[in-house]
């Protein structure tokens, strides 16, 4: 059976508040006990919201200490990179690379952002306070512009990589129609990651790269009258082919080991790529790579020149997919006759076997 009786605390407290009130001073005492009592002054004290630059700089100051201490890979080094260079920069396509030093490498992803994948890839990058470029796709940066906010605000640079992709690539285009593939794209990512078009006219961040590393010395000058710079890749993981995210991250540490430095390309579209980051980003600070971090500047920028022997790798295959999609020749008088002969009947009215129907097939297949 439970006491509900005063306890003999509660009666010393009645007491000592019945003593307060009734000394000369129990005007200011009700005053206190009323203040200290009212709804008010029993809430939950306000947390006081930083602005999101304070957040940032505050985040940017962890890292440092945490890249100091070795506790994370981290960013070694910022380059300014113009527009004046006399071509791009990426030994895959151009005979000139940036200036990095042994060990030094830009990583740079492709074709984003899609919510499945590029999201994992920024956390990877940011729990190991890494800056890396994107080179966006316009419709993509249009139809997630939150992602695109996100690479802006966490500090990493954000290029261009067309509107749509074209299969054909830009070079397979009329060259009005490469143009607004360009300039469409680059409006796109400017509104996504900032909200309007850039200064001029010109894009907030002026880097690019074409489709398919499918350039035209028409759309170089174009790109370079508008201050953009273009780069290509010295390194790349083939990550567009199906492959287990641990034979991806191999591929990839073989070619830079060999390399020894360089511009490396990787696509945050795609699941195994997303999966490997964590451990590729874990490898390089292991064997000890460093991070360099492209930011836009006026005038020219440093550069390595391979001088004898360089050939481009991306060249044979930029011919592979516009072969694809060049109109084929008309046949001539001989094929014209093989392919009037193709079939059931022959040239003379004659019935044809199966066997010789498929061979006239087949020597018509040679000839288109």
């Amino acid at each position: 059976m439970n006491d509900h009786r005063p306890t003999y605390a509660r009666i010393a407290a009645w007491l000592l508040i019945s003593l307060i009130v009734s000394s000369p001073a129990s005007a200011a005492a009700q005053e206190t006990i009323r203040q200290a009592t009212a709804p008010e002054a029993l809430e939950a004290p306000k947390v006081q919201k930083l602005p999101i630059a304070s957040l940032l700089s505050r985040a940017s100051q962890d890292c440092s200490t945490a890249t100091a201490l070795g506790k994370v890979l981290g960013t070694s080094r910022e380059l300014q990179v113009g527009s004046e260079a006399s071509a791009g920069v990426g030994l895959k396509t151009y005979a000139q690379t940036l200036a990095l030093q042994d060990h030094e490498i830009v990583l740079t992803f492709d074709d984003g952002p899609l919510p499945a994948t590029t999201r994992p890839i920024l956390d990877a990058l940011s729990r190991e306070c890494v800056k890396a470029t994107f080179f966006l796709i316009g419709r993509n940066a249009a139809a997630n512009p939150d992602l695109v906010k996100r690479e802006v605000r966490e500090g990493h640079t954000v290029g261009s990589h067309s509107w749509s992709h074209p299969a054909a690539t830009l070079r397979g285009l009329s060259e009005s129609a490469a143009r607004t593939e360009v300039t469409k794209g680059m409006n796109a990512v400017d509104v996504a990651g900032w909200g309007e078009a850039g200064p001029d006219g010109k894009p907030h961040v002026p880097f690019f790269r074409f489709p398919g590393f499918a350039d035209t010395a028409p759309l170089l000058q174009f790109l370079k009258a508008q201050g953009v710079a273009v780069f290509a890749t010295d390194v790349w993981a083939e990550d567009w082919r199906p492959m287990s995210p641990q034979v991806q991250l191999r591929f990839l540490l073989g070619r830079l080991e060999r390399a020894g430095r360089g511009i490396i390309l990787l696509h945050d579209i795609h699941p195994q790529t997303a999966a490997m980051l964590p451990d590729f980003l874990k490898a390089l600070k292991e064997r000890g790579y460093k991070v360099v971090h492209l930011v836009p500047a006026a005038g020219t920028f440093p550069t390595n020149r391979i001088s004898a022997g360089w050939t481009s790798e991306t060249e044979p295959i930029v011919e592979r997919v516009l072969s694809q999609y060049r109109p084929r020749s008309r046949p001539d008088a001989h094929v014209k006759r093989h392919l009037s002969c193709v079939g059931r009947w022959g040239c003379n009215g004659r019935v044809r076997g199966h066997g010789q129907a498929a061979r006239s097939r087949g020597r018509l297949s040679r000839h288109l």
